[in-house]
């Protein structure tokens, strides 16, 4: 670091710092080191490695009050206006200090600074998706944890995985502890429970983060969620008794019953042919989901009003008719299961073929004769 300091070599400053920073045993002098040192060439650096530099520091302060003004002494440091020259670094300047607001319980403030983040990002040439993924990431990580303070699982759950998928593969290199891997991965299979438009779990079973669970007192959720995604209603009831663990849960018992009623009837239509789809009786309805005949069509209309399925019921013959099915991450199991289907249509295929073909060698014989 001397050499680099000595001829004003910034960029290798810069990462020089970052490297020390990330090491457990600086700690204890991150604030003088900013302080005392940084501070004296802080406009000589990158405006985003700055900020990356400073949202480190903050986190020394013992008190979260602390923290915030702190933050808020580097704006002067970007260039002006910062929305403009540096979006980037005032966006990661911004949602840290959201992060503070929220632990102080500022739920507003957070809000605030929440939604500016974003509508910074989405103005960017490539939207979000061509900023930073460390910037995504905070923006996301703390627009996650608003909504759970909110106690909004369907948010909480689709800013969760955004969050996660800005994150570095494999998991195990990520700079987050594992604790709160464990943590993240526990509140999103409750906000996937819990959540009244959430239907699909398919993107979340496929991501590692639920390995984080296995061997922990959580695991029995993991579990559930793959129960709820296959549509097992025994599988459901077998797992039940866990629910105690989770007061939340527990309490939502009936609203879970209807969630594993909905999923098992998606199953159902998705394990069945498009021609099977438009003729689905009450009664199988009710056999594969384990409701009495006369809660069927109303198990069918709330599908239907939740925008899970689209088709017809027939109140006469006591029958349904699907012919859409809202679209879902496969898993291998449903992968395999449209691999047989397009095996039987082959076959179907084939014999059209030979059917033809046979009649066309029965006319050429006739004409022949």
């Amino acid at each position: 670091m001397p050499v680099v300091w000595l001829n004003r070599l910034w960029y290798p400053l810069t990462l020089s710092l970052l490297q020390f920073q990330a090491q457990k045993e600086s700690s204890p002098i991150l604030i003088p080191l900013f302080e005392h040192f940084i501070l004296h060439f802080a406009k000589n650096l990158n405006s985003l490695k700055l900020v990356e530099l400073g949202v480190a520091t903050a986190r020394e302060f013992a008190d979260p009050s602390t923290s915030l003004p702190f933050l808020q002494t580097l704006v002067p440091l970007l260039p002006t206006p910062p929305q403009e020259k540096a979006p980037e670094a005032y966006v990661l300047l911004t949602i840290s200090g959201a992060h503070y607001s929220l632990l102080l319980g500022d739920l507003d403030a957070t809000k605030k600074q929440i939604d500016e983040c974003m509508t910074i990002l989405d103005g960017l040439s490539g939207g979000k998706e061509g900023a930073d993924v460390g910037v995504r990431g905070a923006v996301y990580r703390v627009a996650g944890d608003y909504y759970k303070a909110k106690s909004d699982y369907v948010l909480y759950y689709r800013t969760s995985l955004l969050f996660l998928s800005c994150l570095p593969k494999p998991l195990s290199s990520s700079p987050i502890p594992r604790e709160e891997l464990v943590g993240r991965a526990h509140d999103l299979s409750i906000s996937a429970l819990l959540g009244e438009s959430v239907y699909n779990f398919g993107e979340l079973l496929l991501h590692p983060i639920l390995s984080y669970l296995e061997g922990t007192n959580h695991d029995w959720l993991r579990q559930l969620l793959f129960a709820f995604n296959e549509g097992s209603i025994g599988k459901f009831e077998t797992l039940a008794p866990y629910l105690e663990r989770e007061p939340i849960l527990q309490e939502s018992y009936s609203f879970l019953r209807q969630k594993i009623c909905l999923m098992s009837l998606l199953e159902s239509v998705f394990n069945r042919s498009s021609s099977q789809r438009s003729n689905m009786s009450f009664m199988d309805i009710a056999s594969e989901t384990g409701l009495p005949g006369d809660e069927v069509e109303h198990l069918v209309m709330k599908s239907l009003s939740l925008g899970l399925i689209k088709g017809t019921i027939d109140q006469v013959d006591m029958k349904v008719k699907v012919s859409w099915l809202q679209p879902r991450v496969l898993g291998k199991r449903e992968i395999g299961e449209i691999k047989r289907r397009l095996g039987e249509w082959e076959e179907g295929i084939g014999r059209v073929e030979k059917s033809l073909q046979s009649g066309k060698e029965g006319q050429v014989a006739e004409v022949g004769a």
